[in-house]
């Protein structure tokens, strides 16, 4: 029996949350400054686990992510409840939570870190896709890859696994806290992808993170250009008060 957050108290919600949609500069912000800005930013505000660990992007050409998350858990599946006549089944719980996704929204799966099974495969994928989804993290596997090479749609995952998700995941729950790959997401948490992998934002803090990873991607081509023209790191990197006039100078207004 699936639940969600309608059925469910406050008791876990962080403090402050919120599900106001982000502002044009945020989201503006947050599609172009890496996951390593990001994560500077909400280390300076006391996070230190944030970052999705030992995921990797399944299109090349579709590294960037971003959206809000739509949590999905999963169980160990059980011999007698997930038998292969369940696929014929159209609200499993699966289904029913894929078919919630909402547009903008990335499906965030708690898979336990498991990957002998996959924990979704590409036609739920492709469906996720039509329906706007901004995208799929999952800490478990994917099945199908070769289709998620080709998705045009954002794809985050442990690896791949030939194996149907019922031989070892059974979701349970969505629209509820998770882990995904060790780290606290929460329904409505801000998910940026790149390069470098995946992290989460708490959505109470993402106004001002996104704001200031800016600021500081501005600063650092600023210091990047000083470093490539030869300057020694020390009043460099970090700026020291003369450059960070210099810089300040420069700057609109």
């Amino acid at each position: 029996m699936h639940t969600n957050s309608a059925n469910r108290n406050e008791f876990g919600k962080p403090p402050e949350a919120t599900t106001a949609p982000l502002s044009p500069e945020a989201t503006a912000a947050l599609g172009i400054v890496s996951t390593a800005t990001i994560t500077t930013q909400l280390m300076a505000r006391g996070l230190r686990n944030t970052y999705l660990e030992g995921l990797e992007f399944s299109n090349p050409s579709r590294q960037r992510l971003l959206g809000e998350a739509f949590t999905m858990r999963c169980i160990p599946a059980r011999e007698d409840i997930d038998v292969p006549s369940i696929f014929q089944d159209y609200d499993h719980p699966q289904r029913i939570g894929v078919e919630s996704v909402g547009e903008g929204q990335v499906l965030v799966i708690d898979a336990r870190g498991k990957k002998r099974a996959a924990s979704i495969g590409h036609i739920l994928a492709t469906r996720l896709k039509l329906r706007g989804a901004a995208g799929i993290v999952s800490d478990g596997s994917f099945r199908d890859m070769v289709g998620f090479e080709g998705l045009d749609l954002p794809t985050f995952s442990a690896g791949a696994s030939p194996t149907t998700n019922l031989a070892q995941h059974h979701v349970v729950d969505f629209q509820i806290p998770i882990a995904c790959a060790e780290v606290a997401i929460y329904p409505g948490d801000i998910m940026v992808g790149d390069r470098d992998g995946v992290v989460c934002i708490p959505r109470h803090l993402v106004e001002s993170v996104a704001r200031d990873a800016l600021e500081q991607e501005k600063l650092e081509e600023f210091i990047l250009t000083k470093v490539e023209d030869g300057s020694p790191l020390r009043g460099t990197y970090p700026p020291d008060e003369a450059l960070l006039k210099s810089y300040h100078e420069l700057l609109p207004g």
